[in-house]
Order: C-alpha cells, then structure tokens, then sequence
C-alpha cells in the first residue's frame, strides 16, 4: 500500500477526484518515459488547472492552501510586509492574528525557510504560511498594493488611527462633531472611496458593519464585490462624514435616514443617493451613484434589437396606450424608459415623469419626484398630471390598483403610458393588472406592449478567448434556439435569422468566456447589456385578456406569434460572444 510520503502530486490529485485512473497511469508512464516534471505533463495535457496542482502541493506539504480572488485583505495587515518585498518573494500577507501575534501569508514557495525567517523578522509577527500559485499573488499584489484604493486608504488609517478613539467620545459633544468628521483622515478615506467607486463603474457602495471590522463592497456590472476591509475603530467616524456631506442627523442612530449629495471628480460629476440603516454592529450606509452628465443610451445600446426592437419602436411611437417594462429591482428599466423617452422626446409634445427618484435627467422634459410625507404619490401626481396638458406620461412604477386605473383611463383618453412593475415576465404583466382590479375591457383596449428585460454582464474584450462547449450544453442550446428556427423568417429579422443559420451550419458551437485581466479585475466581464422580450398586445392576446387566461397560456400564444422569449435572446448574445451561457442562465433562467 502506498504511504502519503510515497505519493506524488498526481496522487494527490487522484485521491481528490480530480483525475481518473486512466489519466493517472498516462501522467505516470509520461513521467517515466521523457523524465518531464509531473507537474508539466498535468498542465500540457490540461488534466487539472495550476490552481488544482498547488492546492494537491499543499496537501502533500501539509500546509493549506488559499485562493485570494476577490479577497479584500485588510490594509493595516499590508502594511506588515512592504510592497517591494511582497513583489521580490512572490508573497502576499492576507490575515493578521492579534492574539497569537501569527500573520497569515499566503507563499508561491512556503517552503523557503530563508524567505519565512526575514519576513518574520520584517513584521515582528510569527508566519503562517500558505500555498498559492504565482499568478493568484501576482494579482493579489496588484491589486491590493497598486491600486490607489488601498494605498490611499492604508495611510489615511494610518493617519487616523491615533485620534480615532479621541474622536468618537468627542462625538457626543454635537457642537464640536463637524469638526472633527472633516479632519483630513477621515475626509480622505470617504473621497477615496467614492473616487475609485468612479473609476471602478460602480452602480453602489456598500459600507458595512462587522462584528471586529468594517467591510466596503462595490457593485460592479450588478454583481457585489468586497474590494477593501477597514478597522472597525474608523466606522462610526467615517458613517458621521457620510451624514455631515448628506445632510443627515448624525447623533440619530437608531432609525434609517436617507440624503443626498453631490461629488466631483475632475470633469465628472455624480449625485449620491444616501441609505442609512442601523444593524446590531453598527450602522450601514449604502451610497447609489447616479451619473449627471449620463447619455441616453439608444435602444440598440441597451441590447433591444431585431423583432423585440421594431415591436418596441412601434409602441412608443404610438399616440396613445401603455407601454410596460417588467422585472426584479436593478434589472435595468428605469435605464430603458429613458432610453425611450429619449428617443421620442421633441419640442412638439409636453413629457411629463413621476419618479421615485429622479435618476436620470432629461432635457425638455418635466420630471418630478413623489413625495409621499407630503402627499405626493403616484396616484394623486398621475391625477394632477391630466390637468397640464401633457401627450405622454411616465409614472415610475404601478403600485396600487388606484394607479393602475388611473393609468388606463389616461391611455384610453389619449395619452402615451410609460410605467414599471415588477414581474417576472412580459406575460405576467398582463394577469398582474387583473389581479389590481382592472377591469379586462378596459386592460384590453388600453394595453400596447409589455417588455421584460434582465441585466447580463458582457465577456471582457481584452481578455476574451474561445472555447468548444461541452455535448449537453450543446444540446440545451439547439433545444432552446431550435423553435426560433421552426418560425422562420416572418418573425426574425434578416440580422437575427443569419445569426441562427450561421450557428446550425456551424453544427459545432463556439463559445466564448474571458480569462480575466487587470482591465476587469480579474472577472472576465466588462460593462453590461440587456436580454429583452417584448411582447405586442395584439387582437388575439386581447381576447385572452378579456378571458382572463394565464400568463402561461399568453405567453404560449405570444411565442407562437414570433416573440424571442428572453432566454432565447440570451443565448443568441452568448453564441455571438456579447456573453456567457452561465450569465444569461443566472439572469434569465425560466
């Protein structure tokens, strides 16, 4: 029997499942053969990945082994050992032990004896070390020393930490309490992170509260990512520099505030919408960041296209009905309503908007924002706004079965209806308006269209390589793109019918992914798009309206007229390399 001292690293790898027998007797008759290093056999025959191979090291070596992607490593642990040292030993410390004065490492080459011993003696801490490979380091140091986020932030604490406890007892004194949130530490580490919220594309900062430290995540491209730990002690000032900026009470702690405030950044300028909630460590701030100077997107920007696009263009271009965008919060319609109002914006019609905020800001057109404390709803605005005169009408989002009636009788008398409601398909809009005490005659004659969209990530262009499928993902892509094929021409567009003709010829998929690079910090994503249906309240889903049918049953007729479901749309993204299979499984999965 083989001992753990006899066994090798292609071992390792068989005991975890990793490769089958069969790959393990080629690995070792290859070894034997040409005297190559396992290791290179493993990686030239892309049985396992570099990752696989040092965490079977680590378990040969007993030391555990780490991986650092999207870690955010706290910076005063950064500053144990110096960037140009971390750089020259390919090593980077990630987590520091104040009671047994041990600081965590994470090694290419743990077994440095030489290297273990001077870092030990560089931090004065006891080393723990760990495995990882070269490159996971590599992008580790990058990003956590380089980037001006944690360096700037690592000095300013720096520069904090000896007043930070003066400051928060001081904080009970509110006369002196603005002075003391504007001193430079505190100032620097709030800028700094908005700063980099800026040039990172981030949609929302999340500071938050944990039981020993303070942890800032981003959303970027939708999807929430830890970038930055800070020291619990800089929480409450940081929180109160947030309040002074927004207006907001700072000796309230114990209910949520909202605010907001305006930061500048060169040229750029973005409002910031302001969330305050207490929790049981502390209070969490969410900041929204809500561009000034932001374009209107077209339509085809937004992923809108083909058949969905000439439907969409069609309704909103209309004199009179409503038009719907349905789906989760931060699915993109608020985006796709300005979009449109955009679009069909002129000095010829009076466009008047209800929103809950105003996020986007529009030329010529007149926006106002609902204020419920002081009886501005959306209900009583959408009724005043019959009496101005207008041709179309947004209303942020039905909510109730007031607005919704209110929202009919203006379609019906000759307005343009632009809304939102949260569904979790074009198709079930329509049975949603029922359920809110619409009457069908009326939902029936007043509808136009009902667009459904979800927000995907698009495939990094500077890291974005191909790749063949494997059989079942295949298959699931033939079954789902099949039916559009069986459809024919009188529903696709020439654009899309030659993206799907192409793909059956092709027989074998292509798809694509990306690795990952320091343009999109290591995600393989960059920048977002759209999958959209768009479904056309015709005669025959109007019959079904008035026959109170389900959503199941409008939608099957919907697709049986040519509407692209939004699956579909995604998969056809994903075969063109816009994005991935796995993104538009996440986002649209029926």
């Amino acid at each position: 029997m083989q001992t753990t001292t006899d066994k090798g690293i292609e071992d390792i790898l068989f005991d975890q499942g990793k490769i089958p027998q069969d790959k393990l007797s080629v690995v070792k008759m290859e070894a034997i053969n040409t005297g190559k290093p396992v290791e290179d056999i493993l990686l030239e025959y892309k049985f396992v990945s570099i990752e696989d191979i040092a965490a079977a090291k680590g378990a040969l070596l007993n030391i555990p082994f780490i991986d650092l992607t999207g870690k955010a490593i706290n910076p005063e642990v950064l500053q144990k050992i110096p960037e140009p040292v971390a750089r020259r030993y390919t090593l980077i410390p990630f987590e520091y032990n104040k009671e047994t004065s041990s600081l965590s490492v994470a090694m290419s080459d743990p077994l440095d004896l030489q290297v273990v011993e001077f870092i030990e003696k560089k931090s004065g801490s006891q080393i723990k070390p760990y495995i990882s490979t070269v490159d996971n380091i590599n992008s580790a140091i990058a990003e956590q020393y380089s980037k001006s986020l944690s360096a700037d932030i690592s000095a300013a604490v720096a520069e904090a930490s000896v007043g930070t406890v003066e400051a928060k007892s001081e904080l009970k004194d509110l006369n002196k309490a603005e002075e003391i949130i504007k001193e430079a530490p505190v100032a620097k580490i709030v800028s700094t992170l908005l700063e980099y919220a800026m040039k990172a594309g981030a949609s929302d900062i999340h500071i938050e509260a944990l039981d020993d430290r303070t942890r800032v995540r981003y959303r970027i491209d939708g999807i929430l990512q830890e970038r930055l730990v800070l020291p619990k002690k800089v929480h409450e000032s940081v929180v109160a520099r947030i309040k002074i900026l927004s207006n907001l009470k700072i000796d309230e702690k114990r209910i949520p505030q909202d605010g907001r405030f305006s930061f500048k950044l060169e040229d750029d300028v973005v409002d910031l919408r302001i969330s305050t909630l207490p929790t049981v460590h502390g209070e969490k701030v969410v900041m929204r960041l809500l561009p000034k100077a932001a374009a209107a997107p077209t339509l085809s920007d937004l992923g809108l296209r083909g058949t969905a696009l000439r439907v969409f263009e069609e309704a909103i271009t209309r004199p009179n009905g409503i038009i719907l965008i349905t789906g989760p919060t931060g699915s993109g319609k608020t985006t796709t309503l300005f979009a449109a109002l955009s679009k069909i914006n002129s000095s010829k019609v009076n466009i008047v908007t209800l929103e809950d905020p105003v996020e986007y800001q529009i030329p010529g057109v007149n926006q106002v924002q609902i204020n419920p404390t002081a009886g501005l709803t959306f209900a009583s605005g959408l009724r005043s706004f019959l009496r101005q005169d207008p041709n179309i009408i947004m209303v942020g989002e039905v909510r109730d079965s007031e607005t919704a009636g209110l929202a009919i009788q203006a379609a019906l008398t000759g307005h343009l209806v632009f809304s939102t409601l949260h569904t979790n398909s074009s198709a079930g809009a329509l049975p949603r308006l029922l359920d809110m005490g619409a009457e069908t005659f009326l939902l029936a004659s007043s509808m136009t269209a009902v667009a459904a969209q979800r927000v995907v990530r698009r495939i990094c262009p500077d890291c974005k390589t191909e790749y063949d499928p494997p059989e079942p993902l295949v298959e699931d892509i033939k079954a789902v793109l099949g039916t559009l094929h069986h459809v024919g021409a009188k529903v696709l567009s020439k654009e899309e019918e030659k993206d799907f003709t192409s793909v059956e010829k092709a027989k074998k998929f292509k798809l694509f992914k990306g690795k990952g690079c320091d343009k999109c910090g290591d995600s393989g994503y960059k920048g977002r798009i759209a999958v959209f249906e768009v479904l056309p309240v015709t005669d025959k889903i109007g019959k079904l309206i008035l026959e109170r049918q389900p959503s199941s049953v409008i939608e099957k007729t919907a697709i049986e007229n040519g509407m692209i479901t939004m699956k579909q749309d995604g998969y056809l993204k994903a075969v063109e390399g816009i994005t991935t299979i796995e993104e538009v499984l996440r986002a649209a999965q029926d």
